[in-house]
């Protein structure tokens, strides 16, 4: 056995061009599924962050169109719908339909809310930026801290106080160095004191937006005074025990198909998802997604092999009156095509080796791009991706290196010899 691999790595070594460019197939396709892979596990972990930041015994209550309802309004704007990217508007789901979830038994604490879209402005400074309308229980809920100052009080959200939490990027955004404390800033027609800074959650947020720059107000005063509406986009509810998720979730359905007095679920003008059914649906679309630029990458794996396997077809032509000499001494036809079968695989194996290092490391940049735009990334290169790698190198040197390697075995030893 060492005999042929030491003959396949004089081989290879004899004519360097000709293996790195054999190689050159492979390292790409191998560098493109590790990169997938690697990125894959890093925007899992940008997810489930998320998710940790709501709470994991959370469920969502959000407004829809229902499938049988026209587009009325097409002029509308995000603003102005019941749900962003709908054109129409819906504004059924109330506070006292939250209220009365709220008295559901495995109901432990909810809020609503409210977006917009704005212009945030301080001095001389100024930002589009997405706010956000809360009831001030959000923030027993969501799991995000401060830097520095207060969260709104459920007073100040009743009264429809003029009062912000500004997210860490905006903050700096608009006022660099200085305290944002207690100073007021301008959102569209109005004057808002900022009373706290979260500190950085690295999160992506609604329309893809950094949660960074996000801008938190009380509910009422969104409603009201912002938007002119009321009504809520999204309720977000939290259990007592997430085991009772999906019970609770069609008590929440029957609850509001009542009040909306609606009788064909068809007709539902809101869904409920638990955080189980969310993540289930994101993995589904980036599982999709990741096979499909697999599948892309495995082209340039073929590709790769059939390159391979020219080249040894090549290599058995140049070769023909040393395998016709090795015969003549005694070397078997397994001999033979084991030594050609060994040059194959090691020629997949190193463009194995070297696209997992390069597809890493490609891994590696997205991550630095990722964090320095403010998002909990965190890179790793799962070990099913390396054994990927090295598995597919394997069997694409064996797949495409077999049909060279018998040619050459079969050669007949006097042909062979006599072969210029």
């Amino acid at each position: 056995m060492f005999a042929p691999l030491k003959q396949s790595v004089k081989a290879l070594r004899s004519n360097l061009g000709r293996t790195i460019l054999t190689t050159l197939g492979i390292v790409i396709g191998i560098a493109t599924v590790i990169l997938v892979l690697s990125a894959g596990a890093g925007f899992r972990g940008l997810i489930n962050s998320q998710v940790d930041a709501l709470g994991s015994n959370t469920l969502f209550v959000e407004t829809r169109v229902p499938p049988t309802t026209k587009n009325r309004n097409a002029g509308a704007t995000q603003a102005d719908t019941g749900r962003a990217g709908s054109s129409v508007a819906i504004t059924s789901f109330k506070l006292s339909d939250l209220e009365a979830i709220m008295r559901l038994g495995n109901i432990k604490n909810a809020y609503g809310m409210v977006t917009g879209i704005g212009v945030a402005s301080y001095r001389n400074t100024a930002k589009s930026i997405i706010y956000y309308g809360a009831s001030a229980s959000r923030f027993e809920i969501d799991k995000g801290t401060l830097n520095k100052g207060r969260f709104y009080l459920p007073s100040e959200d009743n009264s429809g106080a003029q009062v912000v939490v500004l997210g860490s990027k905006i903050a700096g955004d608009l006022f660099g160095a200085d305290d944002p404390l207690k100073k007021l800033i301008r959102i569209g027609n109005l004057n808002f004191e900022v009373v706290g800074v979260y500190n950085p959650r690295g999160g992506i947020g609604g329309g893809g937006a950094d949660t960074d720059s996000n801008i938190y107000m009380p509910l009422g005063t969104a409603q009201k005074k912002m938007l002119g509406i009321d009504y809520l986009l999204i309720g977000i509810v939290e259990l007592v025990d997430v085991n009772g998720a999906d019970a609770t979730a069609e008590e929440i359905k029957t609850l509001l198909r009542r009040n909306h007095k609606i009788t064909d679920p068809a007709k539902d003008d809101f869904f409920v998802m638990t955080q189980a059914e969310a993540l289930g649906t994101f993995n589904t679309i980036f599982g999709g997604i990741t096979a499909l630029l697999i599948a892309i990458a495995s082209i340039s794996l073929v590709v790769g092999g059939v390159g391979i396997m020219n080249i040894m077809y090549v290599v058995v032509t140049e070769r023909t009156s040393e395998i016709g000499l090795k015969k003549a001494l005694g070397a078997k036809n397994s001999d033979i095509l084991n030594e050609f079968l060994i040059e194959s695989v090691l020629v997949t194996v190193l463009g194995g080796i070297i696209g997992i290092i390069f597809g890493a490391f490609l891994g590696w940049i997205v991550s630095l791009i990722a964090t320095r735009s403010g998002l909990t990334w965190v890179f790793s290169v799962p070990p099913y991706a390396i054994a990927v790698g090295f598995g597919v190198s394997a069997v694409i040197g064996i797949s495409f290196g077999v049909l060279p390697a018998r040619s050459a075995a079969r050669l007949d030893p006097i042909e062979a010899l006599r072969y210029e």
